[in-house]
């Protein structure tokens, strides 16, 4: 008997779903709730299923699809003032303690702040784990160019994230210094 399309797409989304999801959330902070960008390519990519060609990339299919969806998505909304708080928060995570909630929105919120090709190359090599040569066909991109972005993107998010941690402890030192008689 011939499995259905929903079927067929089930079977091939089940095994790639916490993968696509973590770089949906990790890509789509600050620019829309992740769980729509995972709507939104679920159904392009369900009504696309047929011109899939190799059922092995299904999962860089979906990732491409996620990365126009939200290029779209930014393309039709007017800029942003910061970053919204509450697309992170109102999806807490109960598995995870509190400093690692912290942790990863201080990386989400590093990430943001990166060009969006850099951005997207580290969250696929470091979050999803993919290989270079499949960032590069993603990003239809040469070997050094992947390199480079990774690089950049490497060192401009200590440069951000060492930024954020000192903020606090500028602050206080200064609330220390005034309250001394």
């Amino acid at each position: 008997m011939a499995k259905t399309k929903q079927q067929r797409f089930l079977d091939l989304y089940q095994p790639v779903h916490d993968r696509f999801e973590r770089f949906c959330r990790a890509r789509a902070f600050g620019d829309m709730p992740y769980e729509d960008l995972i709507n939104d390519t679920l159904l392009i990519a369900f009504r696309k299923m047929d011109s899939i060609k190799n059922e092995q990339a299904f999962l860089s299919f979906l990732i491409g699809t996620a990365i126009k969806v939200l290029s779209n998505s930014k393309r039709k909304m007017r800029p942003k003032s910061g970053v919204d708080e509450l697309v992170f928060n109102n999806h807490p995570d109960p598995s995870q303690e509190i400093e690692k909630k912290f942790e990863i929105e201080m990386l989400h919120k590093a990430l943001a702040r990166l060009p969006d090709l850099q951005r997207e190359a580290l969250i696929l090599f470091e979050i999803s784990g993919y290989s270079i040569k499949e960032i590069m066909e993603i990003q239809q991109s040469g070997a050094s160019a992947i390199k480079q972005r990774l690089a950049r993107g490497r060192k401009e998010l200590a440069v951000i994230i060492k930024k954020e941690m000192e903020m606090p402890r500028q602050s206080s030192d200064s609330q220390i210094q005034s309250s001394t008689p």
